[in-house]
């Protein structure tokens, strides 16, 4: 009953955290602070002047560790951008590409370039998780087609940048037509549930939370985060409570006679409902399995 897209016994990153690639300081740290992945950046969150040093600390910091406890992405500078070029070179001149687990490419738009950008990193590293960033009135038109390109893995949701593009409001209503669009774009290609875009709010943590929740409610399946500080009220947001998972271990005793029409809590529980339970108490396997393994 379960779909494929659910069976891996890897479970999928809820928390990516950013973390400015001319800030090696911070590399270590922000492993540290308990997401889910990393992402050394090259783009938006390094000046132009900085972009060498940058790729020179992102080297020698995946030159000399080994391993992390979470996932490493790189965040390379955008498909239409004169950088990448630069960025591409140099990251095939890296040692030891295992230790990068996947690619963030900004800016998605056109899927011919991105085809070409893709094919190049994959005869790098054939294991690298492709996440293109849907982040302009362009990308989104082009998101079904960006979704359906061989290699990429996952999409990923540019708020902010997108807010820029169209000249809205950041507020959820502005935003809903976009993150419904890459959601379906993401079912449709088969790819995991998409990962929002960033809360700029670092101090107010119920905004966050806020925020973590509205984008689960619309089908995303984790987030972008600029600060340590945010990772905890999205790991918690986006992962069963305890409520949803009593309510799925008592559908799944209900159903355990093998009918598949039950009452439960005074409602009736057919097949989708029961395979929501089964869902729900699999992510919370998978998360708990891989928390006690990096407790160890």
């Amino acid at each position: 009953m379960q779909s494929d897209r659910l069976s891996s016994k890897t479970p999928l990153a809820i928390s990516y955290l950013f973390v400015p690639g001319n800030r090696p300081e911070r590399f270590s740290k922000a492993v540290a602070a308990g997401p889910n992945a990393i992402i050394l950046d090259l783009e938006d969150a390094v000046h132009p002047e900085s972009k060498a040093a940058a790729r020179a600390a992102i080297r020698v910091w995946q030159e000399s560790t080994a391993q992390v406890v979470c996932e490493r992405y790189i965040r390379l500078n955008s498909v239409s951008s004169s950088l990448l070029d630069q960025d591409l070179n140099w990251l095939c001149d890296l040692r030891h590409p295992e230790r990068c687990d996947g690619i963030f490419l900004p800016k998605a738009e056109c899927p011919d370039d991105l085809t070409s950008v893709v094919e190049r990193l994959l005869a790098w590293q054939p294991e690298l998780k492709i996440i293109a960033i849907i982040e302009t009135a362009k990308g989104l038109q082009q998101v079904e087609a960006i979704a359906a390109i061989p290699g990429v893995s996952r999409l990923a949701f540019g708020s902010l940048d997108f807010a820029l593009d169209i000249d809205c409001s950041q507020t959820p209503d502005a935003f809903l037509f976009a993150r419904n669009r890459i959601v379906l774009a993401s079912r449709m290609a088969d790819l995991p549930a998409p990962i929002d875009g960033v809360t700029p709010a670092i101090s107010d943590l119920a905004v966050v939370t806020r925020d973590s929740h509205y984008a689960r409610s619309l089908g995303f399946g984790a987030k972008l985060c600029i600060h340590p500080a945010q990772l905890a009220s999205v790991q918690r947001a986006f992962l069963p409570d305890s409520r949803q998972l009593a309510w799925a271990d008592r559908v799944m005793r209900a159903v355990a006679s093998g009918s598949h029409a039950v009452q439960v809590d005074g409602e009736m529980v057919d097949l989708p409902l029961i395979e929501q339970a089964q869902r729900l108490l699999e992510i919370a396997r998978q998360h708990a399995t891989v928390s006690r393994a990096d407790a160890c």
